[in-house]
């Protein structure tokens, strides 16, 4: 695949995932602040959020064989439609296993969605952090816009007729699935799932805890109470932290890339790392720090986004960059489910400046492991 094409296809998979990406980040949101009306328990409700996390661990595997047997234009034609059913679950189904039922199909959705979007942006060597930075900030407008759009549109008309939009915006999706290459996708060699991880899927199982986890979390608690997010507006509240994330990878995604072209992936990976270290070791500190922090992690982690793949890609070259890629989503989806667990428990009984301390020690040293190191072995084939 030349340039031109390899920039075609990424856009074309980055605005599909962009368009159905809004069913899962608005549930986010919604279903803690609105659980009755779904007809779950709080509790039932961080299951049903956590499920999506475990079937994208344990079908990433499955979900890469289906794009190098179907390719891209069915893996994530199939991917929009899944995404929609799901929405529409979401919206007239009520109840923990009907809802539990939409979360799986929506993981194995994101799981083809996200494979696709990482492929065919690093199919091309040249240009593909430029691409990378390019396809996250397409990616994030979705969300970005859909978590203030739906928190109005929850606080005034209630949470199904948000999901019923959203099913309906995730069709419009179905066009640019259609334009995606035809035919076999790229060779994908079969490797175990969870077997010893590879210093980047340590960084990646770190990054998910600490930024897509602890961060997240004690983000979106510190924008309610700062808002008032206890009463009429704690969606809004909610929404406005969470779509701050999106709107830093719209702001600067692309500049991330471009970054890594100019310099390399491998070392900007490393040094922004190493700055949202500390950043998070700021925000525990409270006070001014407590907001310094925050905005610095959140502009850093627009940088960071685009970085990983091209690295992993180069690391990986061949029928092993497809595979190498499902791996790292699935630890940092082992991280992010991770993070929101540790922070519930640590926070409560600990000091912040020691959970966000730690946190972002944990980062530092995942970062400052990856530099000189040979590529590593790769791990056993399956029989």
């Amino acid at each position: 695949m030349d340039s031109p094409a390899a920039d075609r296809a990424s856009r074309d998979a980055s605005i599909a995932l962009g368009l159905t990406l809004p069913t899962d980040t608005v549930l986010y949101l919604l279903l803690p602040l609105h659980a009755a009306t779904f007809g779950v328990t709080f509790a039932e409700a961080g299951l049903l959020l956590a499920a999506n996390r475990l079937v994208r661990i344990a079908g990433y595997g499955w979900i890469a064989r289906l794009y190098e047997q179907r390719g891209p234009r069915i893996a994530c034609t199939l991917a929009v439609l899944g995404a929609a059913l799901s929405s529409l679950g979401y919206a007239l189904l009520p109840g923990l296993w009907w809802l539990l039922a939409a979360r799986l199909l929506w993981g194995l959705s994101f799981a083809a969605l996200n494979i696709a979007t990482q492929a065919l942006a690093t199919a091309e060597p040249r240009g593909a952090a430029r691409r990378s930075g390019r396809s996250r900030a397409i990616i994030a407008t979705g969300p970005m816009i859909g978590l203030v759009a739906g928190a109005l549109i929850a606080e005034a008309y209630g949470p199904h007729l948000v999901f019923l939009l959203l099913a309906a915006i995730a069709l419009g999706a179905l066009p640019f699935a259609l334009r995606l290459p035809g035919g076999h996708g790229e060779p994908v060699r079969g490797a175990p799932r969870f077997g010893l991880p590879a210093r980047i899927d340590v960084w990646s199982f770190v990054q998910g805890m600490a930024l897509d986890g602890v961060f997240v979390l004690g983000l979106s608690v510190l924008a309610a109470l700062a808002l008032g997010g206890a009463g009429q507006g704690a969606a809004l509240a909610a929404g406005l932290a969470l779509a701050l994330r999106y709107a830093s990878e719209i702001a600067l995604g692309p500049a991330g890339g471009a970054l890594a072209d100019r310099f390399g992936a491998a070392r900007m990976l490393i040094l922004l790392s190493a700055a949202s270290a500390l950043a998070l070791a700021a925000i525990g500190i409270g006070g001014p720090g407590l907001w310094i922090g925050a905005l610095l992690v959140v502009l850093l982690r627009g940088l960071l986004q685009p970085l990983p793949a091209p690295v992993v890609a180069a690391r990986n070259p061949g029928a092993e960059r497809v595979p190498a890629l499902a791996r790292l989503a699935t630890w940092r989806d082992l991280g992010a489910g991770a993070g929101p667990l540790a922070a519930g428990l640590l926070l409560p009984i600990l000091p912040p400046a020691l959970v966000y301390g730690l946190t972002g020690l944990a980062l530092l040293l995942a970062a400052v492991a990856l530099p000189g190191l040979r590529r590593e072995t790769p791990a056993p084939q399956a029989p």
